[in-house]
């Protein structure tokens, strides 16, 4: 099946999206190795059955647009799972100390890694890089970038009916390759060098989509699912829409001690990027809790909790909807039984040398949250 197979607006249409992370994407994936397996027992298929046979459009930001790419090329989670514990050391691979000024880490091995395998898995034209319209990919999808040119988030799919993937455009999207855009989804300030792409007659330099609304894509896939403008206007509601989101834990900042004297500028530094990041990851969690009927999710805050069985301005919801994600806080490893986890072992983006702990959290963690009637009506 190619991703033009799952254009037309008829039947249950069933969406997934992807958190970024960094390196704790190995616990996104713990996450997707549950719900694979439970598909596969539900639908009585063998371990040839991968996550792009069941959905049809997937969505993913920085590290999540590395996981949604390769799961939109058809391979299995096992896969992807393997390539990130081969590939860690390459993803965070020190930078020289003169540019350690302007980003800790290399992407030369990261960004061969990830081109050598894309071109491998979607084996299209002998060597040829895959683009973002290629004919292999076997769903729709979308990644989001940060053009810091224009100062705009970019979230850019292979819908061939999208405005800017029209084939007589000479500035088309469908024409960049996969690889760059997946690389530009990951170039985390600070973290990695931007990645500079060639769109039509202008040179644009992207970073990391994490630094966009979208760092959690949920509501801009269900809205690209959806709205005319992106040119699919999929039916919506309860029992036609299934959005799937996933997280790479959480790692809020709480500080009960905190002096007022001690907010100067190096702490905002420091601090408000992760904060406005962490506000706009659970803006997008509630907003798809409000428009969406929820069936699975953690509470949202003390007040409004997990808005699993509450009334919302629209009735019916426009889809079902899961959010699969876990803290990574003392207390909730606790709750876990995983007393023996350090959580700063398994907060940071690179903490390459703790991907076992990572895995474990995300096994732990999957285990506990994904229930199979969650896919009722689905399968």
């Amino acid at each position: 099946m190619s991703f033009r197979d799952r254009l037309a607006p008829t039947g249950q249409k069933k969406l997934l999206a992807l958190d970024g992370g960094g390196i704790r994407g190995m616990i996104a994936l713990e996450f997707l190795a549950e719900v694979e397996g439970l598909l596969r027992r539900r639908l009585g298929r063998g371990p040839d059955f991968v996550l792009a046979d069941y959905f049809d459009y997937i969505a993913g930001t920085s590290t999540g647009a590395i996981i949604a790419a390769c799961l939109a090329l058809g391979m299995s989670v096992d896969t992807i799972q393997r390539f990130y514990e081969t590939n860690g050391p390459a993803m965070f691979d020190k930078a020289s100390l003169l540019k350690r000024f302007r980003y800790k880490y290399e992407d030369d091995r990261l960004a061969a890694r990830l081109r050598e395998t894309l071109r491998s898995v979607a084996a299209e034209d002998g060597n040829a890089d895959p683009t973002l319209g290629s004919g292999q990919l076997k769903t729709l999808l979308m990644l989001v970038l940060r053009n810091a040119s224009t100062d705009s988030p970019w979230p850019v799919s292979n819908n061939p009916a999208a405005r800017y993937n029209q084939r007589d455009r000479a500035d088309c999207n469908l024409q960049l390759p996969l690889w760059q855009l997946v690389r530009a989804s990951t170039a985390a300030p600070v973290y990695f060098p931007p990645e500079v792409v060639t769109v039509g007659a202008h040179e644009f330099v992207f970073v990391d989509g994490g630094v966009t609304m979208y760092n959690n894509p949920a509501f801009i896939l269900f809205l690209m699912a959806t709205l005319e403008p992106y040119c699919l206007q999929w039916k919506a509601g309860e029992n036609d829409m299934l959005l799937v989101s996933v997280g790479t834990g959480s790692s809020p900042r709480a500080n009960e001690n905190l002096e007022p004297g001690e907010m100067n500028l190096v702490f905002h530094a420091g601090s408000v990027p992760s904060a406005l990041m962490f506000a706009a990851l659970n803006e997008q969690d509630m907003l798809c809790r409000v428009f969406g009927r929820s069936r699975a999710g953690d509470v949202l805050d003390r007040e409004i909790s997990d808005l699993a069985h509450t009334a919302g301005p629209v009735e019916p919801r426009l889809f079902t909807y899961m959010r699969y994600n876990c803290e990574l806080s003392r207390e909730s490893l606790d709750r876990m039984g995983l007393r023996h986890l350090d959580p700063k072992n398994v907060q940071q983006m690179d903490s390459v040398q703790f991907i076992p702990q990572l895995r474990e959290v995300g096994r732990t963690a999957a285990g506990m949250v994904v229930k199979p009637e969650h896919f009722d009506g689905f399968v």
